[in-house]
């Protein structure tokens, strides 16, 4: 029996008690990141922010089997967001649905959730109607022309329903309650809030296709309305693409099991505490760029030296030579000397000890 055919749903329920120290823990480890973010300032905040939005965009289709380019989606953020940005590139229309789906999620984090914004999101990510091949209802409740709703693995004569969603004729109620309880200013704490959300949108799953990027879209809603930002840190979606078996394997067992979704909650909050430890390493380079470009602010860098160091800052491979930089700043051996040469007399730079045609440098960060 699923969750969505007991008499009590929609019910949950949970032990508390088994949820404290992984809560207090996951607090903690926020709020120390929350300080980092808040000492960076406004502008390394917001390549942060980019970076993990293009993740968020690109992980949550992933997961789903679809790939998008890194570049269009990066490109499109960061042109809805004012951010300046080396060689932008134009996105598909694949690209800029999601962009809008995911940025409308965020930047509307304290606006209702209501049955026409939903359309929107599901009509932003089916632009042509059509997921793949096949011609999907857009923008509408699916309503099971077709057969139930189910997910299914394997191959032909050899699939196993892992799922089987909601008969379609209680999609209006069904999301009716749920839009309601999502709106509802609860005694509950936000990120357990948003992995109820998350369980629940995806068994109802309302939609012909989409239903996982936006229940996604509607946990990350809730976990930016509970930071109080809408400036991205840390990608959830992105973990849940590095947990993806797991996480399918935790939907199917509490789906088919009672309505205490404890080992739900567990997951997801598990989840997202790796989500918030995988962040510190972005913040840190962030960090270090930040420091770096203060520290050098009066140094009359110029358009090469700068293209130089953001590649050294990113975590340049191998050894830097004369000829390696010579190519990649487009110039010659000559001025390519000239460029280390001169990085080196700000302390930027220094001789590795090996000298003759193998001399290298090395980057004193």
């Amino acid at each position: 029996m699923y969750q969505h055919e007991r008499p009590e749903w929609p019910k949950f329920t949970s032990k508390s008690e088994v949820l404290i120290t992984p809560l207090a823990r996951l607090r903690h480890i926020h709020g120390r990141l929350l300080g980092q973010l808040d000492a960076l300032g406004f502008s390394p905040g917001s390549e942060t922010t980019l970076e993990n939005l293009t993740q968020d965009v690109i992980k949550s289709t992933e997961i789903e089997g679809e790939h998008l380019d890194y570049q269009q989606v990066r490109s499109s953020i960061a042109h809805r967001l004012g951010i300046e940005i080396p060689n932008p590139v134009a996105s598909g229309r694949d690209v800029e649905g999601m962009v809008d789906l995911t940025l409308d999620a965020l930047l509307r984090c304290q606006e209702p959730l209501t049955q026409d914004r939903l359309m929107g999101w599901h009509g932003a990510l089916f632009p042509t109607g059509r997921s793949g091949f096949y011609r999907i209802k857009v923008a509408q409740w699916r309503d099971d022309a077709l057969g139930p709703m189910q997910v299914v693995s394997g191959g032909l004569g050899r699939e196993r329903v892992h799922f089987q969603a909601p008969e379609a004729v209680r999609i209006p109620e069904e999301m009716r309650r749920f839009i309601d309880w999502f709106n509802q200013n609860l005694s509950l704490d936000p990120v357990l809030k948003a992995a109820i959300a998350h369980l629940w949108f995806v068994t109802i799953h309302p939609f012909d296709d989409g239903n996982g990027r936006i229940a996604r879209a509607l946990t990350d809603l809730l976990l930016a309305r509970a930071d109080g930002r809408t400036q991205r840190f840390y990608s959830m979606s992105a973990q849940i693409m590095t947990e993806r078996g797991e996480y399918y394997r935790i939907l199917e067992q509490v789906q088919r099991g009672p309505l205490d979704i404890t080992p739900w909650l567990q997951w997801f909050v598990g989840c997202l505490t790796r989500a918030l430890e995988r962040a510190a390493g972005t913040i840190g380079k962030v960090l270090q760029k930040h420091q770096f470009w203060q520290q050098h602010q009066m140094v009359d860098f110029n358009e090469r030296h700068r293209k130089l160091l953001a590649l050294l800052l990113d975590g340049f491979e191998g050894k830097l030579t004369t000829s390696k930089w010579a190519k990649i700043g487009n110039c010659s051996s000559d001025t390519a000397l000239r460029d280390i040469q001169f990085l080196q007399t700000h302390g930027i730079l220094e001789k590795e000890l090996a000298s003759g045609r193998s001399t290298s440098y090395r980057f004193l960060s």
